[in-house]
């Protein structure tokens, strides 16, 4: 297999990144060199993970290898579906408008709140007391 073969995206969500690589194939999808029902079983992680191969109908005819760290499953799970969006758009540039209509190209940069000094928490205060 040539280096032009290969389609590469880089995914984020929270605190979790992940590295794909997209190439021509029967639909194997392989995370962290596990097959993705291996490295997580939940069926709702792996719906959202391989949502935009769905969206493009490419699920059986693409391969797709990740490697993915930080963050836990939720954030995980977005940041391969970023990913794999945005691998499947540098391998064809029509599917940007069915991706982009779906908010799969959308980087969601909802991220925890830090904790601020002063505080127990992000917004919770200490208890006020008049007397």
């Amino acid at each position: 297999m040539k280096k032009s073969d290969e389609f590469l995206g880089t995914g984020r969500r929270k605190t979790s990144v992940a590295r794909v690589r997209l190439s021509k194939g029967s639909g194997k999808i392989v995370v962290n060199d596990r097959a993705i029902a291996e490295y997580n079983q939940s069926e709702s992680w792996i719906n959202e993970a391989t949502a935009p191969l769905k969206t493009v109908e490419m699920k059986d005819s693409v391969d797709v290898s990740v490697n993915v760290k930080g963050g836990g499953n939720s954030g995980q799970s977005g940041a391969i579906a970023h990913g794999i969006a945005r691998a499947l758009q540098s391998m064809d540039g029509e599917l940007r408008s069915a991706l982009k209509k779906q908010g799969h190209l959308t980087r969601d940069s909802r991220m925890k709140e830090r904790k601020k000094s002063g505080q127990p928490g992000a917004r919770k205060r200490f208890q006020f007391s008049k007397r």
